[in-house]
């Protein structure tokens, strides 16, 4: 009976041992965004390099002929617009497409979708095959995933994109040119479009070169003024 009680105590002992180990000691297999591959480690708790604070979200006014609720995407300048009554509109920063992943055109939203799964697709999986990288078939929505914690699946003529705005677990690459495609935003600018847009939603994407810009819009402005909510989008008031 002494041995069984002294065997117990030991088990406890490793137990709290194991809990009290800092976090840097204990390994997770995460994607790393930055490399574009799964990495098998520890993940150090520094401080993280923050985006330039011209890509903070801020009210601003514009000149545009589309109109309330478009979403208005300039890749070149990194900047988001979601179009509002009165001339006023929300700018966000965001992280565009690297060379030879860039584009503009008009879609529109298909659907939307709260701490979204990821499934690369089959081009993506090949192409970082060939570079050594292996990617998921699939991977559970979470703050791991690289679509952050909201996405707006962009649709054209009907049929998926492949082309997402979504959020993102790296908040430092926004203004950069990192995506394949898609356009990432901060968590918290992803999740508070995500309140005020519908399915439906027109989504310009002005391209690179800025081809077209000035007969998208013209921002005028930086403005202070209460941001409309959902409704204000929907009937312009």
């Amino acid at each position: 009976m002494k041995n069984l009680r002294l065997a117990g105590a030991v088990l406890v002992s490793l137990a709290a041992l194991g809990s009290a180990l800092p976090a840097a000691a204990q390994t997770t297999r995460y994607y790393d965004h930055t490399e574009q591959r799964w990495t098998q480690g520890t993940r150090e708790t520094r401080a993280m390099p923050a985006p330039d604070k011209r890509f903070a979200r801020t009210p601003v006014l514009i000149s545009t002929r589309e109109k309330v609720g478009t979403i208005i995407i300039d890749t070149d300048r990194k900047f988001l617009y979601h179009v509002h009554a009165d001339g006023k509109a929300t700018r966000y920063g965001v992280g565009v497409g690297k060379e030879g992943f860039s584009w503009g055109g008009a879609m529109s939203v298909g659907r939307k979708a709260e701490w979204p799964g990821w499934t690369p697709p089959a081009r993506m999986r090949e192409r970082e095959r060939a570079k050594g990288r292996i990617l998921p078939a699939y991977m559970e929505g979470g703050p791991n995933n690289p679509l952050g914690a909201r996405a707006l699946y962009l649709y054209r003529g009907g049929k998926d994109s492949l082309f997402r705005i979504h959020g993102t677990n790296q908040p430092w690459t926004i203004g950069q040119n990192m995506s394949s495609g898609c356009i990432r935003m901060m968590n918290e600018d992803v999740s508070h479009l995500y309140e005020n847009v519908s399915p439906g939603t027109k989504v310009v994407v002005i391209g690179p070169g800025g081809a077209g810009r000035d007969a998208v819009y013209t921002e005028k402005a930086v403005g202070r003024y209460k941001q409309p909510g959902f409704l204000a989008n929907i009937f312009g008031g």
